[in-house]
């Protein structure tokens, strides 16, 4: 990692160390939960020289039981915590901060008054002033997931539990209440309704034959389930629907999708984080002749301008789904959708009202030999199929063919994520982590280091093909060609 050498500012903080104080902590974290969000450095110096942190691990877990303990209302879902190696051997832990929704946060020990509540002027952390606190908490949001009863309390976690089970996490007896899948009265919440093994949620994709909403060909309904298996089956529609164009030249075959699949991942996940469920509408994802559109419910949060919302400032308007997205790696840091999605797109794909937010990808309909983003001149032969190739809809690839991809990323990656194996792989990402399970289980392999940095490591079958290796494993299992189990 290359060491930050910049100055302090409105939005990053450096500490040369952890210290049992609440300034050193708390105080800067509720400041930027209470302004538009930053960083926290601890192992450098106020002009950013490299100092280091001893025993980053033990100080991880430190930051992160007094923020738990020592900040209200609760930010849990609105902070991450990372350690990053620099040089000379030595680390660095980043605590990252999304502003949060509701404002005033204060240092629970002094409560709702200006030794309690800071906000952020520059590089500097400030009390609010008692008028300033007073008019956040007018306009505070009274009604939110965390306090809204479940309308079934009969719930089941299971599909939970396996999906923290992959990523190396274990639920407790006490994830309800960590989760905050309870209200104040103990009965459960709609945070807690949405993750349940059932639920009454439908999310509809809907097709349409034309550019507007006249024929309906199809509609798709999903959910009835815990909203990260719901996610996994809207990704896999994506999948499904996005065909690739194909053009062979003398030289090459040049390939491109009808949209660019990591941006439409990252807007799905968004869309289904950020919605208003509080009135019991969900966001919609609709196909049309020559764009994607996905509209979610709500505009912008209270306090977040567009400015802020494009340049990636992370205001999450449901902060427990986000934390729990987190942990099962649905998402990465905060903010850091809209980077990717800006990396393919202008600002120009975005509609945001007062009432909703809607995204639009057009189609791109062919491939040109010199910009490989233009469609091609349309002939009488346009529609042959040597010129358009439908993508395999997930469900007709075998599990095996998708267990050898993964087995040839992981070789030839060996340092990559759970993510990045998904993107080089086409498998989404949580299927990925089961996939890897089993292969572990399987002892094909195995993953060196914690749950912040690691190395996978190929055990059987080194020097043979990725194929050989499947075939090892369904031999080990008594299943020849394994069917998918998604």
């Amino acid at each position: 990692m290359e060491v930050k050498t910049g100055m302090e500012g409105k939005a990053i903080e450096y500490k040369r160390e952890l210290t049992k104080d609440v300034e050193g902590l708390e105080k800067e974290v509720v400041s930027f939960l209470n302004t538009c969000g930053g960083e926290i450095i601890f192992g450098l110096t106020d002009d950013g020289t490299l100092y280091g942190v001893p025993a980053p691990d033990d100080v991880q877990k430190k930051i992160a039981q007094r923020l738990s303990e020592n900040v209200r209302p609760s930010c849990l879902g609105l902070f991450d915590i990372d350690v990053e190696s620099v040089e000379g051997g030595k680390h660095l832990v980043k605590v990252t901060v999304s502003s949060g929704a509701d404002k005033p946060y204060y240092i629970s020990k002094y409560g709702m008054s200006p030794k309690g509540c800071h906000y952020r002027v520059g590089s500097t952390c400030r009390p609010m002033p008692e008028s300033m606190i007073r008019e956040l908490y007018a306009k505070r949001v009274p009604t939110t997931l965390k306090n809204i009863v479940s309308p079934d309390q009969d719930l089941s976690f299971n599909l939970l539990k396996i999906y923290y089970e992959e990523h190396g996490h274990k639920l407790t007896d006490q994830f309800a209440k960590t989760l905050d899948f309870l209200t104040p009265d103990g009965k459960y919440n709609f945070v807690a309704y949405l993750m349940a093994d059932n639920n009454h949620m439908s999310f509809k994709v809907a097709r349409y034959a034309g550019t507007d909403k006249c024929d309906l060909v199809e509609t798709y309904e999903y959910g009835f389930t815990c909203l990260i298996r719901t996610a996994d089956r809207l990704l896999d529609r994506l999948l499904v629907e996005n065909r690739t164009w194909t053009k062979i030249t003398p030289k090459f075959r040049l390939e491109r999708k009808m949209f660019e699949p990591v941006p439409a991942r990252e807007a799905l996940i968004n869309m289904l984080i950020h919605n208003d469920y509080t009135h019991g509408y969900t966001p919609v994802v609709e196909l049309f002749s020559d764009r994607l559109e996905m509209t979610s419910i709500g505009g912008l949060p209270a306090g977040l301008s567009e400015e802020d919302f494009f340049a990636g400032v992370s205001m999450p308007r449901n902060r427990e789904l986000m934390r729990i997205f987190k942990d099962v790696e649905m998402v990465e840091e905060l903010g850091s959708g809209m980077n990717r999605i800006l990396r393919s797109y202008d600002r120009s794909i975005f509609k945001i009202a007062d009432s909703y937010i809607r995204v639009t990808f057009k189609y791109v309909m062919g491939v040109d030999e010199q910009s490989g983003n233009c469609p091609m001149e349309q002939s009488e032969n346009s529609n042959r199929t040597d010129n358009r190739t439908d993508a395999v809809p997930k469900k007709a690839v075998s599990k095996e063919v998708r267990l050898a991809s993964i087995l040839s990323y992981v070789r030839e990656n060996p340092n990559s994520s759970y993510q990045e194996i998904a993107d080089g792989t086409g498998v989404v990402r949580s299927t990925v982590g089961r996939y890897l399970k089993e292969l572990i289980d399987a002892g094909l392999v195995q993953r060196i280091g914690n749950n912040k940095s690691w190395k996978w490591e190929i055990l059987k079958n080194n020097s043979r093909s990725s194929d050989c290796d499947v075939e090892t494993y369904n031999r080990s299992n008594n299943q020849g060609m394994l069917k998918d189990i998604d």
